[in-house]
């Protein structure tokens, strides 16, 4: 945390080449709207952009709105150069965790971490999510030592993890469900959108 207790808003961004544009020109556009990114991916002709709003919900309306505001951006900006299929969705249940505020809301919970940087000789922990603290997320893991039934508590520097993703549960699933309003379907979570005119061959959505 900052000195005022705060958490830093810094993403943890491990896009490339055009997905790496894809964030400069969507991210301060999401930003403007009220919503967060949590990621880009760009895999042939798909571009998929993940939204949040800042308390972690993402609805069928959202999906849309952000759609409609970036499909243009995306023609005229021309990253990618052949017809592409746009996505925007939420993050689901089993979510990518990309800021020190999600390692805390989610404490508690199953993650799977990789390491852009080994440490301790290891790339890759799996554990409960005890939380984020000095710029290190703290995971409980299986202690090393076969004879000791007590996880240990270690700490892994946010700025070198690779990615970081939640193990799907029945505790997670229960906890998401419980963070949406009952106003809204629970397929808002993990929801997409696609904002583009079917091919009237293929069915498929796609942007020229």
């Amino acid at each position: 945390m900052t000195e005022d207790n705060t958490l830093p808003e810094t993403r943890l961004a491990r896009e490339q080449g055009p997905a790496a544009r894809v964030v400069a020109l969507v991210e301060p556009v999401m930003a403007d709207m009220g919503y967060r990114l949590v990621r880009v991916k760009v895999t042939g002709s798909t571009v998929q952009i993940m939204g949040e709003r800042p308390n972690g919900s993402f609805s069928i309306d959202d999906c849309e709105a952000v759609s409609r505001a970036l499909s243009p951006l995306l023609d005229v900006a021309d990253i990618i150069k052949s017809r592409y299929h746009l996505e925007v969705s939420s993050p689901g249940i089993d979510r990518p965790l990309v800021r020190p505020e999600d390692f805390e809301r989610w404490a508690g919970h199953e993650v799977k971490v990789e390491m852009a940087v080994a440490q301790a000789g290891r790339k890759r922990f799996r554990g409960r999510l005890e939380g984020f603290h000095a710029g290190e997320v703290r995971v409980f893991i299986d202690n090393p030592d076969k004879s000791a039934k007590e996880p240990i508590l270690i700490g892994v520097p946010f700025a070198d993890i690779a990615e970081a993703r939640l193990v799907l549960t029945d505790e997670l699933i229960a906890a998401a469900r419980a963070l949406l309003p009952k106003s809204e379907s629970a397929a808002a979570d993990g929801s997409d959108w696609n904002d583009e005119t079917p091919d009237p061959e293929t069915g498929d959505k796609t942007h020229g």
